[in-house]
């Protein structure tokens, strides 16, 4: 038995495509209406599953906004084509993570057979497949706690001499839970075998981990600026973010960030730490005092009352990758505050406050060596002086 996935986003198709193998069905891939016309046309096909909101073309950027009755039409192409076009009976599932009503309506109106709204589990999916055509001959059992979520995330993970930390489960656990999270990590030109681990790491999981090599260590704000944008140029990515190789944030926490964003209209999600910090002050009041004053110098300069500007966690809206990671920025350790004043340049003051949003964390793990020393913080003073001479 054969079926066509259409999806433009590369870990729905490959999520799907896997599940479907594994219940012995024959599984073609289409990341776009015109292809899937085609393909349609070319085999004989018992099922048809596409999502909604795709380009008519490969390659073709849809904007991402919080209206999509436009994009909508072109994915209710392909239950027109199959069903008033061709006059077939093929069934078609619609999978998609709206719920505008008209535009489950007008599915349905137009021949649909069933729906499924994102996030759903790979096993409800395998589920009303079978129901609908029958259950192959050879198959696996699928596993119940996969879920595709309705938006596909890119996380840079800069790496500087991380092997020890890589070769970890946690996250091979994550990549293989998390269905719409692409890893990309930044080797920075590290100097032990993290670059092998990261390659091997990539063969494990093709498609859900890519490596960007940088091959001279140009420190962590450059790391993580070539790595957004590198994630910039592929469709796919709804929202993308960066984390520290250290998973000082783990991903628990990350989620929480995404799920404020794409319930939101902010263009960036920042991870605090402030949660942390009444026991970080009793331990070590001498720096709890200098990293106060820190904080408050940028508050200061920035014109907006962050906490924690410094928290390796962010995610935000492609639009700001654009907008924010073109040039390099001054400083290695304050990039972060580079990217709000940058904001703050482009939309104004005001505006950039309300597209900004500190979210606090759970849990905040000090790892060894990620402390900066008492030379450093006096390091960052003088930076901040840099940073705010040059942007205003």
């Amino acid at each position: 038995m054969k079926i066509l996935i259409v999806d433009d986003q590369e870990l729905v198709l490959l999520s799907l495509k896997k599940c479907l193998n594994d219940l012995g069905y024959e599984v073609m891939t289409s990341n776009s209406v015109n292809d899937a016309k085609e393909k349609y046309d070319s085999y004989a096909l018992d099922l048809v599953i596409a999502d909604i909101n795709m380009p008519e073309n490969s390659g073709e950027i849809v904007a991402n906004n919080h209206d999509d009755s436009k994009n909508n039409r072109s994915g209710l192409d392909i239950v027109q084509y199959i069903k008033n076009e061709k006059k077939h009976e093929t069934p078609v599932i619609l999978l998609s993570g709206n719920n505008n009503e008209d535009i489950i309506e007008k599915g349905f109106a137009l021949g649909a057979t069933d729906y499924l709204k994102k996030p759903v589990s790979l096993n409800e999916i395998g589920i009303r497949v079978k129901r609908l055509i029958g259950t192959s001959k050879t198959s696996s059992p699928v596993n119940k706690n996969k879920f595709i979520q309705d938006k596909v995330i890119g996380v840079v993970i800069p790496c500087y001499n991380e092997e020890k930390r890589l070769i970890s489960e946690d996250f091979q656990k994550f990549v293989n839970s998390n269905l719409s999270y692409h890893l990309c990590f930044v080797n920075d030109g590290s100097k032990d075998n993290t670059l092998d681990v990261l390659y091997k790491l990539k063969t494990q999981n093709e498609g859900r981990i890519s490596v960007y090599n940088c091959e001279q260590n140009g420190g962590k704000a450059e790391a993580v600026r070539l790595g957004m944008l590198h994630l910039a140029k592929q469709q796919q990515f709804d929202y993308i973010g960066f984390l520290d190789a250290d998973l000082s944030t783990n991903f628990e926490d990350f989620d929480t960030l995404v799920d404020t964003i794409k319930n939101s209209n902010f263009k960036i999600v920042i991870g605090s730490r402030i949660t942390r910090m009444g026991a970080d002050i009793e331990k070590e009041s001498a720096r709890a005092i200098i990293s106060k004053t820190i904080n408050f110098i940028i508050r200061k300069t920035l014109g907006m009352d962050f906490k924690d500007t410094q928290c390796g966690a962010k995610i935000m809206t492609k639009d700001v990758v654009d907008d924010t990671f073109q040039t390099k920025f001054l400083t290695k350790w304050l990039f972060d505050v580079e990217i709000f004043m940058r904001m703050r340049k482009k939309y104004g003051l005001e505006t950039a406050r309300t597209l900004l949003c500190e979210k606090p964390l759970n849990r905040w793990v000090h790892m060894d060596g990620s402390k900066l020393s008492f030379k450093d913080s006096f390091k960052i003073l003088g930076q901040i002086g840099q940073i705010a001479l040059h942007y205003r």
